[in-house]
Parts: structure tokens; C-alpha cells; sequence
């Protein structure tokens, strides 16, 4: 049986399904807004089917609909036990993409923009995202990252993880401050997989459905689908659960119907023969 939660950073104990807040706000980040009033209620149903693990940040968001205004609103005061995650570092471009990196001297007023934002004394997870829309760059993050273990110092952040990294950038991050998460675009590379798992450390696939970038396998998805009498995308959350105690699954959604089919994958099984077909 697939463990259900996870002890991130050894003390808060969370739901290895959670949910990912990109799609409140907006389909895609140059698309248009969507209506605030389906954000909130996606947010307060994810809640009470028993997400307590919410990974935002204060660059999702189209026009005056932000998702962590949408957080604060459908959710605040926060109920015991909700961990909320969020990423620092992109910079919006004019399209509203993500196109620029901020300087180690502007992450903590990106800090405090979403602890005002999200209406929070403290974050429990704060990412230093690394690059553009692209892969890991490579370069050195260990100044940038410094910054946030700052702020961790002072106590407006819990605890500090890396997004879009490489495994000489999540090493070089790991001696400056403890590292509790990696949330990297999942591409079969297990390298930072079996070093998260080894160290105790939450592995956090963006995209975990695609996000519309990255092609799946879908006929495999389908076939294991059909035989278990689950959808495509449940299939695809539960293998990723399947792969690793560290992994857990973030996927997004601004749909309610799309939420209900993305939590009911916490209770699909997959036998050994339906992960050998969807692995290969």
C-alpha cells in the first residue's frame, strides 16, 4: 500500500497529494483571467476532500485575479495543520510569462509580497525557482539562495526549497542551508529523485500532468486506464506516487469537476503490471 503523507522537513506532516494553484488565476500565464468565484470555490473544496498541502506563487496570477489573493480569501484564517508553499525568483514579463530572475537583492520583497498577500506571519516552504521556462541553467544560485536562508533566520520562513535545478545547484544550495524540497519538471530523470529519497527530502514534480508542455504517453495511460476503470489523469498521478515515498503530486486546476477526478487518484492502486507497462 502506497504511504499517504509525507513529514516534510521532519515535522509537518502532509498529504503526498496536494494541489497546485497555477490554474486558479489563469488557464495558461499568457491566457485570460478566470472568474475568482470558481478559484474560491475550487480552493475550499480541495480543502475539505483533505489537501493540506498548497503550492503557490505570487507570479500566478492574470490581472487583479492572483492566486494568493484567492488563497487568502477562499481559506484565511488558515485551519491547523495547512501547509502553504511558494516560489520566489521569476520575474513576469510584459506577455505575462515568466521571463526575467530577480537579483538576490529583490527576493525579499518577493518574500514579503506573498506573506502580505497570502496574509501570513510566516510560510511554511518558500522555493528559490531557478531560470526562465526552460530547464536548469547551470549557473550559481548559492547567493540568491543565501537571501532566503536569511529570511529563514528571521523567521518568515519554515523551511527553504529549490525549483528547476540541477543536481550541481541543488548540491551547491544544500551547503548553505538545509534544503527540505526539490520541485523540478519531472522528465524520467531520477538522479535528484534517489538523492531526494535518501535524504529524506519531498520531490515535488511541476507539471505532473503535462501542463499542456510536455507530451505523456497517452496511449499507456490509456490502456491501464481502461483496465482499472480510472481516467488517464489519475493513472498518471498515482504512477508518479508509486515511483517514490519522496515524490509527491501537486497537479492544478481552476475546474471543481477536475479537482474531484485528481484527488480520487490518492485511493487508486496500481498493481506491478500496470507500473512495468506505463514504465516500459
Amino acid at each position: 500500500m502506497t504511504i499517504k503523507t509525507f513529514s516534510l522537513g521532519g515535522e509537518l506532516t502532509i498529504r503526498r497529494l496536494g494541489f497546485g494553484a497555477m490554474r486558479l488565476a489563469m488557464g495558461t500565464f499568457d491566457g485570460p483571467a478566470r472568474d475568482p468565484r470558481t478559484g474560491v470555490a475550487v480552493l475550499r473544496r480541495a480543502v475539505e476532500l483533505g489537501v493540506n498541502h498548497i503550492d503557490t506563487a505570487g507570479f500566478y496570477g492574470r490581472g487583479a485575479v492572483r492566486a494568493n489573493e484567492l488563497i487568502r480569501t477562499a481559506l484565511a484564517p488558515y485551519r491547523d495543520g495547512l501547509v502553504i508553499a511558494t516560489k520566489v525568483g521569476p520575474l513576469p514579463g510584459p506577455g505575462g510569462v515568466p521571463s526575467g530572475q530577480a537579483t538576490p537583492g529583490r527576493l525579499r520583497s518577493l518574500v514579503e509580497a506573498d506573506l502580505r498577500a497570502l496574509g501570513l506571519d510566516r510560510i511554511d516552504l518558500v522555493y528559490l525557482r531557478v531560470g526562465g521556462m526552460t530547464g536548469p541553467g547551470g549557473e550559481s544560485i548559492a547567493e540568491r539562495f543565501a537571501v532566503l536562508a536569511e529570511l529563514r533566520e528571521e523567521g518568515l520562513i519554515r523551511h527553504l526549497g529549490v525549483s528547476n535545478v540541477d543536481a550541481v545547484q541543488f548540491a551547491e544550495a544544500r551547503t548553505v542551508a538545509p534544503v527540505t524540497a526539490v520541485q523540478n519538471e519531472h522528465r524520467d530523470d531520477l538522479e535528484l529523485l534517489v538523492e531526494c529519497e535518501a535524504s529524506g527530502i519531498a520531490y515535488v514534480p511541476y507539471f505532473p500532468l503535462g501542463g499542456g508542455r510536455t507530451p505523456l504517453d497517452t496511449d499507456r495511460l490509456a490502456e491501464v486506464a481502461a483496465r482499472l476503470g480510472a481516467t488517464p489523469a489519475q493513472v498518471r498521478i498515482a504512477s508518479l506516487l508509486a515511483m517514490s515515498p519522496s515524490m509527491l503530486a501537486i497537479p492544478g486546476t481552476g475546474s471543481l469537476d477536475h479537482l474531484e477526478e485528481n484527488l480520487a487518484a490518492d485511493d487508486l492502486v496500481l498493481g506491478a503490471e500496470d507500473l512495468r507497462e506505463l514504465r516500459g
